[in-house]
C-alpha cells in the first residue's frame, strides 16, 4: 500500500515539474497592438474578437492570454501614426496589425523593422518587401492576383475590352492582363475615371464605341453608382460584361439589377456564405449583445480586409505557440529614442512565414518574404438575383468551373424565358415578305416568310418572344475599311439596336469577327443566275443543217466528179459499147449506155438510193459505181442519223455552262450584290480565275454590280442573254422554280451558310444554336424550305419543264472525210482498170488488123476523146470484104451517126 502511494507521488511530481516548465516557456500575458482608422469599425470588432476566440481556445495558447491595445490613427497623418506606433511600442507588443491606409503603413512599417516588432498587414500593397522586414502582409500577393485577373480575362475569351479605373494603381493589378494583349489583337482602352460623381460623360463614349466588355477598377463604395449611371446610357443590356476588380462585390447591393441580364463577374477570396463566416458574425453579434451593444451585421457585410484582419491574430497566435515550444519569450518594453530591439521578433516572423493554417479566407500560406502566393480565388457572376460561385482559380491549376454546362444552359434558357429580342431583318423572298391580303397589319403580323417560321420554332423551343424591325438600308453588312463602320444588320448589332439578325445572312471570316453567329441553319454556295437558251425560229432550209456547208460543196463536187469519170470510162472499156439492136447480129454500130445525161442520171439515182434501168458491165465503170454506192451508204446514213436530231429536238443558241465559260468572253457581263458576301469571295480569292473575273465587273462599266438580289434577278430576265448574276444557290433555288426563263448554271464556287447573327460574345448564342439543331434533327427545317420555295407563292410552277436538250453538232469533213478518201481511192482505181482495158483492147484490135499498135491506139484515143460521136462503128473481120480486096480484115470504120 505504501508503495503504490509512492508511484502516486512520484508521478504527481513529474506532472508537476512538467507543468511548472511549460508555465516557464509560455508568458502569461502577451499583448499586441492594433492600429485603426476612425472608419475602420468592423475591423476593429474582427481584431477584438479575434482575440477573445484565441484565449478561448486553449490548445493554441493553453498558458497564454493576448491581450488588444487599439490605437487609433488618422488616414493621412504619418506623425501622429510614429507616436501611437512608439507608444505601443513602449508597452512591450509583441506584434503590430493595420493600419489599412498605405500612406501610414509605411511609417509602421520602417518602426517596426528597426525595432524588429512584427508587423503584419491585411491591405493590397504592390511595394516590394525590403530586406530583412518583419512584414507580412495577409492579403494576396499582387503579381498573383494579376495572373488570376488575366486567367479569367482569357476563360472568358475577351478580344477586346475597355479598362476604367479610378487611381493608377489599378495598372499594376491589370499589368499582366495588359502584357497579354499582343500587338497583333484588337485594340483596348484604357480610361480614367472622371473626378466627382458624374461618370455619365465617359460612359456615353464608351457607349458610342459599342464597346460590350468592361473591365472596371474603383472603390467600393463608388461601383453602385457607376452601375447606376451605366443603366441610365445603356451600357447595362444583355450583352454588356463587366469584371469588377474588387474582392469586396458581395457586400455592393446589386438589387436594383435583379431583372438586369447585364453579366457581372468578379473574384473575391471570402466566401459569405460558407459557415465558419456565419458562426464568426454570429459570435460578434452575440459578443456585442453581452457588452450591451447591438451589431447590425450579416456574412455578406463583412469586408475581404475585416475577414483578413481576424485570420492574421489567429496566425500570429499559432505562431507564438510553435515559438513558445521552442524557446522562452520574453516581451519588454521597447523605446523608439534607444538602439534596442526585441529579440525574438525575426523568429516570430519566421515562423509566421512558413506556417499553413486555414482561415475565412481559405489556405494561408506565404513564401519567404512574407508574401501570401498560395491561395483560392472564386469567381462569382451575378445570376438571379443573387453572386453564383462558377469557378475557382488558384496558381497551381488556373480556372477550374464548378457549374455543368447544363447548369449554365438552363441558367441562359431560364433568362430567355418572357423575354423579347428585337430580331432585325431585311426584305427578301422567300426569307421575309409583307402580306399582301389587303388587310392592314401592325407588327410580326406584317411580315411573312421563311426568317417568321424558323425564329417561331426557336422561340417555341426557348421559350422567348419577339419583335420584327426592318433594318433601315436594307443592306445586309459590310466593313468600310475607309470610315471602319460596319453598316446593315451587323451596324444594328454592335448599336444594340437588335438581339438577333435573320435572314439570308452569310456566315463570313469578317462577320464573324464583329458579332456571332449560331450554327448554320442552310448550307450554300454561289452560282450562277442565267437565262435560258432562246428557241430559234424554224428555218425554211433547216435540212440542211446536218452537214456543213463544206460537205455540201464537197459532195456536189464528188458528184459531178463521179459522173464525168464514169462517162470516161465508159467510153475506154470495150465492154461497155454494146449493140444497139439486139435482133441484128451483125450490128453495123456499138453504142455506150453512159453518155453524159445518163452517167449524171445514174450518180444521182445511186445518191437518191433509187436506181435506174442500165448498170455499168465493165469491170473499172462497176468498180466506180461500187465505190460511189460505198460513199453515198455512209453519207445518206450519216445525213439521215444527224437529220432527224435536227428536225426532233429543239435548236437552241449557244450558252455558258461554268464560271470558266464566263471569263473566257466578254460579250456577256456578271456581276453581284454590291457590298455582298458574295463580291467579297471574289475580291478575297486567291484563285487567278476569281481575281480576273473580280477585275473584269470592277472595270467594266456601266456598272455591273446591283443592291439587292432582286434587281439583280431582274436585270438577268430582261437582259436578253448578256448578263449573268452570281448569287447564293438557295436563292437561285427559289426564282427558278417561278420564272421558268431563268435556270442555275454550272455548280458551286464556294461552301458557306445562312446563320443567326446576335451580339459579339452573346450569351445566348449556344442556347439558339441547340434549338436550331433541333429543328434540324426533326426535319423542321427542312420542311420550312420546301414549303417556301416549293409550295408558297408560286413555286414549283416550272416543276414540270423538262431541260431542252440542243442537237449534236453539225458534220463536218474531220466527221466524214473518210468516205470522201474511199470514194476517191476507188475512183483511181477504177481509172487503171479502165486504161489496162483500153490498151488490152487495142492491142487486140491492132493484132487482128495486122496494124500498128500505136496507130490503132491514136484511132482510138481520137473516138475516145470524141463526145459528139453516141455510137461506134463495128470493125469487121477482111474474109467478109470483096474478093481481091485490099483492105483489112475488118471494114473501115464508117462514120458515126447520131443516136436519137
Amino acid at each position: 500500500m505504501g508503495r503504490k502511494n509512492d508511484s502516486f507521488l512520484l508521478v504527481g511530481l513529474f506532472l508537476g515539474l512538467a507543468s511548472t516548465g511549460w508555465a516557464a516557456l509560455y508568458p502569461e500575458l502577451v499583448h499586441i497592438g492594433g492600429l485603426f482608422h476612425p472608419e475602420d469599425n468592423l475591423q476593429e470588432i474582427a481584431f477584438r474578437y479575434a482575440v477573445e476566440r484565441v484565449n478561448m481556445d486553449r490548445t493554441v495558447l493553453p498558458k497564454t492570454t493576448l491581450v488588444p491595445i487599439i490605437e487609433h490613427v488618422p488616414t493621412l497623418d504619418s506623425f501622429k501614426t510614429a507616436q501611437k506606433v512608439c507608444n505601443l511600442a513602449g508597452r512591450g507588443v509583441a506584434a503590430i496589425f493595420g493600419p489599412q491606409s498605405r500612406t501610414t503603413a509605411g511609417m509602421v512599417q520602417s518602426i517596426c523593422d528597426n525595432k524588429e516588432i512584427p508587423h503584419i498587414q491585411t491591405h493590397w500593397d504592390p511595394k516590394e518587401v525590403p530586406p530583412n522586414s518583419v512584414q507580412i502582409n495577409m492579403y494576396p500577393e499582387p503579381h498573383i492576383f494579376a495572373l488570376a485577373l488575366k486567367a479569367v480575362v482569357r476563360d472568358m475569351g475577351w478580344k477586346t475590352f475597355t479598362v476604367l479605373y479610378q487611381r493608377h494603381e489599378a495598372l499594376i493589378r491589370l499589368q499582366e492582363v495588359l502584357k497579354d494583349h499582343g500587338p497583333s489583337d484588337p485594340p483596348v482602352t484604357v480610361r480614367q475615371l472622371d473626378e466627382g460623381n458624374d461618370f455619365r460623360p465617359l460612359l456615353k463614349q464608351v457607349q458610342a464605341s459599342s464597346e460590350s466588355h468592361i473591365i472596371l477598377d474603383c472603390d467600393v463604395d463608388k461601383i453602385i453608382e457607376i452601375l447606376r449611371q451605366a443603366k441610365e446610357v445603356k451600357m447595362m443590356e444583355d450583352y454588356q460584361s463587366y469584371l469588377v476588380i474588387t474582392m469586396d462585390l458581395h457586400i455592393v447591393d446589386l438589387e436594383e439589377f435583379r431583372y438586369g441580364r447585364t453579366n457581372i463577374t468578379s473574384l473575391r477570396i471570402l466566401d459569405p456564405t460558407s459557415q465558419d463566416v456565419q458562426n464568426v458574425v454570429q459570435d460578434w453579434i452575440f459578443g456585442e449583445m453581452r457588452r450591451g451593444r447591438v451589431l447590425q451585421l450579416t456574412a455578406s457585410q463583412v469586408t475581404t480586409d475585416v475577414a483578413l484582419m481576424y485570420d492574421a491574430v489567429h496566425l500570429f497566435a499559432r505562431a507564438l505557440h510553435d515559438l513558445s515550444s521552442s524557446q522562452r519569450i520574453n516581451i519588454k518594453p521597447l523605446s523608439c529614442d534607444k538602439q534596442d530591439t526585441w529579440p525574438h521578433g525575426y523568429s516570430l516572423i519566421n515562423y509566421m512565414r512558413v506556417m499553413e493554417t486555414k482561415g475565412l479566407t481559405g489556405p494561408v500560406k506565404f513564401d519567404n518574404v512574407g508574401l501570401r502566393t498560395d491561395f483560392t480565388l472564386d469567381l462569382v457572376e451575378w445570376q438571379r438575383g443573387s453572386l453564383i460561385k462558377s469557378a475557382t482559380w488558384d496558381p497551381q491549376i488556373g480556372i477550374n468551373h464548378t457549374i455543368s454546362d447544363s447548369e449554365i444552359r438552363n441558367l441562359i434558357i431560364e433568362n430567355l424565358q418572357n423575354k423579347t429580342f428585337i430580331v432585325s431583318s431585311r426584305i427578301g423572298a422567300p426569307y421575309l415578305m409583307f402580306k399582301t391580303n389587303g388587310e392592314k397589319l401592325t407588327g410580326n403580323d406584317r411580315f411573312e416568310g421563311y426568317s417568321i417560321d424558323l425564329i417561331d420554332g426557336i422561340s417555341q423551343i426557348l421559350g422567348f418572344k419577339y419583335e420584327f424591325q426592318l433594318v433601315p438600308d436594307g443592306r445586309y453588312g459590310s466593313y468600310n475599311p475607309v470610315t471602319k463602320k460596319w453598316d446593315g444588320l451587323v451596324k444594328q448589332l454592335l448599336e444594340r439596336k437588335a438581339d438577333l439578325a435573320i435572314c439570308d445572312l452569310t456566315i463570313t471570316y469578317d462577320r464573324e469577327g464583329a458579332v456571332d453567329f449560331t450554327m448554320p441553319f442552310m448550307n450554300l454556295g454561289i452560282s450562277i443566275l442565267y437565262s435560258k437558251p432562246v428557241k430559234q425560229p424554224p428555218n425554211l432550209f433547216s435540212f440542211l443543217s446536218p452537214l456543213s456547208v463544206d460537205v455540201w460543196l464537197y459532195m456536189a463536187t464528188a458528184y459531178l466528179g463521179v459522173s464525168v469519170i464514169l462517162y470516161f470510162l465508159a467510153r475506154l472499156s470495150p465492154n461497155e459499147w454494146q449493140n444497139p439492136h439486139p435482133c441484128n447480129p451483125e450490128p453495123d454500130e456499138l453504142e455506150s449506155q453512159f453518155n453524159m445525161p445518163n452517167s449524171l442520171w445514174f450518180t444521182i439515182g445511186s445518191l437518191m438510193q433509187q436506181g435506174c434501168d442500165f448498170l455499168p458491165k465493165a469491170v473499172s465503170t462497176r468498180m466506180v459505181a461500187g465505190m460511189w454506192w460505198f460513199f453515198t451508204l455512209i453519207m445518206i446514213s450519216s445525213y439521215t442519223a444527224n437529220l432527224a436530231a435536227f428536225l426532233t429536238v429543239e435548236r437552241m443558241d449557244a450558252t455558258i455552262e461554268s464560271a470558266e465559260d464566263l471569263a473566257k468572253q466578254t460579250k456577256i457581263k456578271y456581276g453581284a450584290v454590291s457590298g455582298g458576301s458574295t463580291l467579297s469571295f471574289f475580291a478575297n480569292s486567291n484563285f487567278s480565275l476569281y481575281q480576273k473575273m473580280y477585275s473584269f465587273m470592277e472595270q467594266t462599266r456601266p456598272s455591273v454590280f446591283v443592291s439587292n438580289n432582286a434587281e439583280g434577278v431582274e436585270r438577268v430576265a430582261k437582259s436578253k442573254r448578256t448578263y449573268a448574276f452570281f448569287m447564293e444557290s438557295t436563292s437561285i433555288e427559289y426564282v427558278v422554280e417561278r420564272n421558268c426563263d431563268l435556270q442555275q448554271v454550272g455548280g458551286l464556287l464556294d461552301s458557306k451558310g445562312y446563320g443567326v447573327a446576335m451580339p459579339l460574345n452573346s450569351p445566348y448564342r449556344t442556347a439558339i444554336s441547340g434549338a436550331v439543331l433541333k429543328l434540324q434533327e426533326e426535319g423542321k427545317l427542312y420542311a420550312l424550305k420546301n414549303k417556301w420555295w416549293k409550295e408558297m407563292h408560286g413555286g414549283g410552277a416550272c416543276k414540270q419543264s423538262v431541260a431542252v436538250a440542243s442537237a449534236g453538232p453539225e458534220l463536218g469533213m474531220s466527221n466524214v472525210g473518210g468516205v470522201f478518201v474511199v470514194l476517191i481511192g476507188g475512183m483511181m482505181g477504177s481509172l487503171i482498170v479502165a486504161i489496162l482495158e483500153f490498151l488490152w483492147n487495142t492491142r487486140k484490135v491492132a493484132v487482128e488488123e495486122r496494124a500498128s499498135f500505136l496507130e490503132t491506139l491514136k484511132e482510138e484515143i481520137r473516138f475516145a476523146l470524141d463526145c459528139a460521136a453516141n455510137t461506134k462503128p463495128v470493125r469487121k473481120p477482111k474474109s467478109q470484104s470483096p474478093a481481091g480486096s485490099s483492105t483489112p480484115s475488118y471494114d473501115k470504120l464508117q462514120q458515126p451517126r447520131d443516136s436519137q
